[in-house]
């Protein structure tokens, strides 16, 4: 009874639910997403990567990505990017730091890996030209560095802080409230307490780049106390500040130790002083504790290691289902491609939901090619809203590459409203799209799903309408054609406002917006982009991309209505997106 009053109240105030949902991918590695600089087998491209901010002054922002395994030099000495983006996750150009080339002028040593650890860290010299941090955790010259660029992506100057260990970097914003971007400096094979148990190094510097104040967590230091244990490699290879999540004043941050329990992996959620930076409580998340639910493996990986590494790279994009509290994306990227998932957070620090991302789930359609060796969500960095639309940009590495030389998949998530329907309502007829529930045996058909799962189906198949039922979990999603209906079965009914447009029954017409039509759709040869404006400017064009993010074609906008042939292309599903006077359109085309 309880749970049944609880949604006669949820649905008695009908309101919109914004969630973020997959909008497409740019794949960007040797010869593809616009990227070409001449990688070569094993230089582990997008190892770690970071939003660098707007070097080049073009209004866009721009991603460090490193190649610790670079040979410039010597072998493995390693190398960074400083990648220079167009709105649209493609590459515009980009720059190579190494002990050869971007004016570094430094001299690394073999199986230095430079570039393991990147972060964007903004501008520390007052240049007005963002900056970044790279790490070179290995070999006897290791080091920190600082380094100042200019525009044009090379270096600057920069400041070089011997002996710091950093598997892995991230930025986590302005800590201490000194006007500068502070850093977490990751060690997770520190032996400190034990075997490989883990550290963590906050980084304060000052407006000379020099470190002014280091703060270090681990099994004796920090306030962490006990939890650790041999070879759970605690600081994994990036953090993730998620900000006040319990207001209680204490700011939150995301800590990996992905080796822990056998190889499963986890996340330590940890409330910092304000002051002392020291940790004054904890959580673990983990397979079956603290409201992460999903089953994590511990074989042995084709690399030798074990287990699935929950938890080895995560990233903080902010509050993904409108709930007010901010969510964390994470990964386990040994288990089977490789998962991400998407941690929708409880005020009280739990997992509310997960949302898993990979070649199969997720509404990404990803195209993983390299076998066992992906490793899909080694790395993440969020970019923010690289194309200005409301949407965000959030990279994810994946494993060896075309040739072993690395790839990172840029994946664009848009708000969507949900609209509710007064009442409780299901929707009837149509074609369904997705469901969970069988009508005629009353009964779930699969997994329960969440309402951020059940809009996520939504996401994926381009549903017009949704219908939840939070008593049982079932989900099911319709095209435009069905209709709603009262339920008897305390369901409710939601309109999906990002629904790409209805399905008309002459003219077989896809409609976003009155201003910009394209049809027909589906399509064997010849499609028409229509729209209501008058006048057109030289950036008014029409892109084709397959779903890969690959661009196919463009051609310019001139007259409200402009013909592409597609009789060339194979069978599939293609991404035209349309600019006109500034606004941008999306469509998802049927090639038969």
């Amino acid at each position: 009874m309880i749970a049944i009053l609880q949604v006669i109240v949820n649905v008695a105030i009908a309101q919109t639910l914004t969630q973020f949902g997959p909008d497409g991918f740019v794949r960007i590695e040797e010869g593809s997403g616009g990227f070409f600089a001449d990688l070569d087998a094993g230089d582990r491209f997008s190892r770690d990567h970071d939003v660098a901010g707007d070097i080049n002054g073009d209004g866009i922002l721009d991603l460090v990505i490193g190649a610790r395994s670079d040979d410039d030099g010597e072998t493995d000495a390693g190398a960074v990017y400083i990648v220079f983006m167009n709105t649209d996750g493609t590459v515009q150009s980009n720059q190579k730091i190494s002990m050869l080339e971007g004016d570094f002028n430094e001299t690394l040593n073999g199986s230095n890996f430079f570039g393991y650890g990147v972060a964007g860290i903004g501008d520390y010299d007052g240049d007005d030209i963002p900056d970044i941090a790279v790490s070179a955790p290995a070999s006897t010259n290791r080091a920190l560095y600082i380094i100042h660029l200019n525009n044009d992506g090379t270096v600057k100057n920069y400041v070089k802080h011997s002996d710091i260990i950093a598997q892995g970097l991230s930025a986590i914003g302005d800590l201490n409230n000194d006007g500068r971007i502070d850093l977490v400096a990751c060690d997770p094979n520190s032996d400190v307490g034990g075997m490989n148990r883990g550290a963590i190094n906050i980084l304060f510097l000052d407006d000379a780049s020099q470190i002014a104040n280091t703060v270090t967590i681990n099994s004796t230091s920090g306030g962490f106390g006990i939890g650790l244990e041999n070879n759970d490699m605690f600081g994994g290879r990036e953090v993730a500040m998620l900000g006040d999540i319990d207001n209680d004043g204490t700011e939150e941050m995301a800590v990996g130790a992905f080796m822990s329990d056998g190889g499963k992996g986890a996340v330590w959620i940890l409330s910092l002083d304000p002051t002392t930076y020291n940790v004054v409580s904890k959580l673990k998340i983990t397979e079956g504790l603290n409201g992460f639910n999903d089953t994590l493996i511990v074989d042995v990986n084709p690399n030798g290691t074990s287990g699935a590494q929950f938890g080895h790279a995560m990233c903080a994009p902010g509050d993904l289902n409108g709930d007010g509290i901010p969510d964390l994306i994470t990964g386990a990227n040994q288990q089977g491609l490789g998962d991400a998932y998407i941690l929708y957070m409880n005020s009280d620090k739990t997992v509310k939901t997960y949302t898993k991302i990979d070649e199969i789930e997720g509404g990404f359609n990803l195209d993983f090619d390299t076998g066992d060796q992906e490793r899909f969500s080694r790395s993440m960095s969020f970019v923010g809203d690289l194309r200005g639309d409301g949407s965000i940009a959030v990279n994810v590495g994946g494993g060896v590459g075309v040739g072993g030389t690395g790839t990172l998949y840029l994946l664009f998530f848009k708000p969507c409203g949900f609209a509710q329907e007064p009442g409780l309502n299901h929707w009837n007829g149509g074609n369904t799209l997705f469901t969970n529930w069988s009508h005629s045996m009353q009964m779930l058909t699969s997994d329960s799903l969440t309402f951020e799962q059940c809009t996520f189906k939504a996401f994926e198949t381009d549903a017009a309408y949704m219908t939840y039922n939070y008593n049982d979990g079932r989900c099911i999603c319709k095209d435009s054609t069905a209709v709603l209906t009262t339920s008897t079965e305390l369901s409710t009914a939601y309109s999906n406002e990002c629904f790409s447009g209805f399905i008309s029954t002459n003219t077989n017409e896809i409609n976003v917006e009155q201003s910009v039509t394209i049809y027909p759709n589906p399509t064997d040869s010849e499609i028409i982009l229509s729209t209501s404006e008058t006048s057109f400017s030289e950036e008014d064009e029409i892109i084709i991309y397959n779903l890969r993010g690959e661009l196919l074609y463009s051609s310019k906008i001139n007259n409200q209505q402009t013909s592409l042939n597609l009789s060339n292309y194979p069978s599939g599903v293609y991404l035209v997106r349309s600019n006109i006077n500034g606004v941008y359109k999306n469509f998802k085309i049927v090639k038969e």
